[in-house]
């Protein structure tokens, strides 16, 4: 059996290699165990899934071995958003939620995601526990089940849609009255995920216009690497905007909890541009005020919305394991990340796609400017920040090389600019003094290293990037 290891959000592994029904039942039975050791069995278990392969099976495989522990299991009908799911632990008072999902990954993956009772992402101390547990199960082999029909009439399985709560909470979040009037065209590209329909739903009724593309269920993300929604996976959204005169395009990715933005003239808005504009929607356009919380590799323009509305700022380590709890414990505004992830006050401690397209609109409908009006508009305030990415393939016998490589360097200059400091928590990052900055840094949950930068041009981003990567020797 493969041996289990959380890594920014859940464990995600190959279908049939290490995603198997038996590491998925061992997962099952550390959820279980976990929770009826905090006393909270009776409170039992959302189970959720995606649109991949065989998820639902997954997913019903996950509640017969809660079953047979005594756990009822609040199974899902359909697939469904991670966001969805998560919101449904705090709609039912359940223990958590267990979800089958692989996210963003590619195809072959799939995934088990533990959302502990708070909503968010599970601590790196829950996800310990969960590890130890789940060694345990392995190694203990056979796990009861309890079959579907049985538990289904004993009511220790309960089919559920969580859709329901989902969409009246977030009606209660947003006035979602204008931006129906707004008469705008929007483009909703659902990636073959478990998001399609959602937007469609919340936005129908008046004058704006949803058309969406990629909203039958495949799992083999036919046209895209994965079903992430960045740019070289959303041309067919860019094409559709630009031809058909829409007003912006929205991605969410395979489980909805991201979000991709194509503006009017078909250009990818990038995440770190969506995630100040979402926090100078809260600071501006609604007045609030309140603690803003970013993971490391996402924008600086965050600092700056900081100073502007006095508002403090908190940078944590990747992964919303690290956001949520800063979150719940200081009340903030908004906590986001440079994959396109972002969670709101008043909501869940958790990233929500559909959610923050809403936001999105809503900024538009009430500044009445486009998507790239409103970065002009940013850009006014914190001034121009560009940024990019590139993912390289890690083969695992070059990791020690290229981690040595990276932990060494301690270049003066990066792209003739002074290196004003550099730190290795998790990745190596060096920012400049002007402002700009490179960061190195190894997947927590795929083979891959990711080399990241941000700076006052587009073509500055290039040229840092070709700096790490020459430093990485890829």
């Amino acid at each position: 059996m493969a041996t289990i290891k959380f890594g920014t959000d859940g464990w995600r592994g190959i279908i049939a290699q290490d995603f198997t029904f038996d590491n998925v039942r061992a997962c099952a039975q550390a959820v279980a165990d976990y929770v009826k050791g905090r006393g909270m069995a009776s409170r039992g278990l959302v189970v959720g899934y995606d649109t991949r392969f065989a998820s639902e099976d997954f997913g019903a495989a996950v509640a017969e071995v809660l079953a047979a522990s005594g756990v009822k299991a609040y199974l899902c009908s359909k697939p469904t958003p991670t966001p969805v799911i998560s919101y449904s632990i705090v709609a039912r008072g359940a223990a958590g939620a267990a979800i089958i999902t692989a996210s963003h990954n590619p195809a072959l993956y799939n995934g088990f995601k533990y959302k502990p009772e708070y909503a968010g992402s599970a601590t790196p101390e829950v996800t310990a526990e969960l590890e130890r547990r789940i060694a345990e199960a392995q190694a203990k082999g056979h796990l009861e089940q309890m079959p579907l029909d049985e538990a289904l009439a004993k009511g220790l399985i309960e089919y559920i849609d969580a859709s329901t709560p989902y969409l009246e909470h977030i009606a209660r979040l947003i006035d979602l009255g204008p931006i129906r009037e707004a008469g705008l065209k929007v483009v909703v590209d659902s990636m073959h995920g478990a998001g399609a329909g959602y937007l469609k739903s919340l936005l129908d009724g008046g004058r704006t216009a949803v058309t969406e593309i990629n909203a039958e269920r495949n799992p083999l993300f036919p046209g895209m690497e994965r079903p992430e929604p960045i740019a070289p996976n959303l041309s067919r959204l860019s094409s559709m905007v630009k031809e058909s005169g829409a007003s912006v395009g929205l991605a969410t990715d395979g489980d909805a909890d991201r979000i991709g933005i194509v503006d009017e003239r078909g250009t990818f808005v990038t995440q770190l541009q969506v995630f100040a504009l979402l926090a100078l929607y809260l600071l501006e356009a609604r007045g609030e005020r309140g603690l803003l919380v970013k993971s490391r590799t996402t924008t600086s323009m965050i600092f700056r919305l900081g100073e502007l509305f006095k508002v403090p700022v908190v940078e944590t380590p990747v992964g919303f394991k690290y956001i949520a709890p800063i979150m719940i414990r200081e009340n903030a505004l908004i906590g986001g990340e440079e994959s396109g992830g972002f969670g709101f006050r008043g909501h869940i401690p958790e990233r929500d796609g559909i959610l923050s397209a809403l936001y999105l609109l809503d900024l538009m409908v009430r500044l009445r400017k486009s998507p790239a009006q409103l970065i002009d508009y940013l850009y006014s305030k914190v001034g121009p920040h560009h940024y990019d990415r590139i993912d390289l393939p890690l083969p695992q016998e070059e990791h020690p090389a290229i981690m040595a490589r990276v932990s060494a360097a301690h270049p003066a200059t990066l792209d003739g600019t002074r290196v004003a400091h550099i730190d290795g928590e998790d990745g190596f990052r060096f920012r400049l003094q002007d402002g700009a900055w490179l960061l190195v840094r190894f997947s927590g949950t795929e083979p891959v290293v990711r080399i990241y930068a941000e700076a006052a041009s587009a073509e500055r981003v290039k040229r840092l990037l070709a700096e790490g990567r020459k430093m990485a020797g890829i």
